[in-house]
């Protein structure tokens, strides 16, 4: 029987030496070890044959009670490894590990044949080299999948959409008719990709009266959208998201929003229709941005802010509704002290 307490998690069968994971890091090593390095692991559950990280010196004190033979850290690490153990220094430890992780990743899904039996694939569909389309999938009318595309199983994709080459859609995904996504995208499980959006007008004899979506979704390459996030497809035009945009779970971006390259959305954070994010602009998770505002570059939008006017680039804003960061710790400091001086 498997317990909460000591669950059993799949490890990879491979192993590396210190040198062998050093090889690929470009590093420097302090210290040594005779361990051969099976897996990676958090601090405080790895095993003596596993490598960990410190990213940050606030975890240097957990080291000693750590069993990882290896860490890697920043240069600015200020302890040493200890017996039979080593550290490697590198000038990003989060970015280094990626690689370790990309190291001892298992393979994925396994397809037994490239186009299932069960999947429906409509016959105007163009269906490019090494494409993968999983069981139960439908592919509509005039559909194109670049190369090398993978489908899993139980995805919709409707009438007129591209897919670009090496593009993943994982179970349970929707891809609305004439909605385009780019190369090298991940779309994750039951993230539905061009729905309508939520346009609703009231009459004195019809009750609310919907507004058609007429418009479709436009993702640019290399742009991850996670599971259960809905990306509305524009009233007139496009929705359009940017080259290398990264969009977490649960989350919602309004019809006619325009995110520039290199956005990232948290978890349940949402755009309201017509937002303009600019390039590289951060918005926090459960995020609000009212419809119609425009977001400048490399601006960050704090967890749990409400965005209500425009933001200007670089800016880092936070509260409800959101102001300059600076002016939000200000006003949250004023306002414990008049609670405390009031309970005396």
């Amino acid at each position: 029987m498997i317990s909460i307490s000591n669950p059993i998690y799949p490890k990879s069968m491979k192993s590396y030496s210190l040198q062998e994971i050093n090889d690929i890091l470009k590093g420097v090593i302090i210290g040594t070890t005779t361990q051969k390095i099976t897996a990676p692991e958090q601090l405080e559950s790895a095993k003596e044959t596993e490598i960990s990280i410190i990213g940050n010196k606030k975890y240097e004190k957990f080291w000693t009670s750590s069993k990882a033979c290896v860490a890697i850290v920043n240069e600015d690490i200020s302890i040493e490894p200890g017996e039979n153990r080593a550290f490697i220094k590198v000038k990003n430890a989060d970015l280094a590990m990626s690689e370790v992780l990309s190291l001892f990743a298992p393979p994925s899904p396994l397809f037994t044949v490239d186009i299932h039996p069960t999947a429906v694939v409509d016959t105007t569909a163009s269906i490019g080299i090494g494409v993968k389309i999983g069981a139960g999938c439908y592919i509509g009318p005039r559909v194109k999948l670049g190369d090398n595309v993978t489908i899993y199983p139980n995805v919709t994709i409707l009438d007129e959409c591209t897919i670009g080459k090496n593009t993943v859609i994982w179970s349970g995904a929707v891809i609305r008719e004439r909605c385009h996504l780019g190369n090298h995208c991940i779309i994750h499980p039951n993230a539905t990709i061009g729905a309508d959006g939520f346009g609703f007008r009231p009459d004195p004899e019809r009750g609310l009266v919907k507004i058609p979506q007429i418009g479709n979704v436009v993702i640019g390459n290399s742009v991850e959208i996670g599971a259960n996030t809905c990306v509305d497809r524009g009233k007139f035009s496009s929705t359009i998201l940017g080259d290398g945009c990264k969009i977490d779970n649960l989350v919602q971006i309004g019809h006619n929003s325009k995110l520039g390259r290199f956005c990232i959305m948290a978890g349940n954070s949402g755009l309201a229709g017509s937002v303009t994010l600019g390039n590289g602009v951060i918005i926090g998770g459960s995020a609000s941005i009212k419809d119609h505002t425009t977001i400048g570059d490399g601006a960050t939008v704090g967890a749990g802010s409400g965005v209500t006017c425009d933001i200007p680039a670089g800016k880092v804003m936070l509260g409800y509704p959101a102001v300059e960061a600076r002016e939000a710790l200000k006003q949250w400091a004023i306002l414990k002290r008049l609670v405390r001086d009031s309970s005396k």
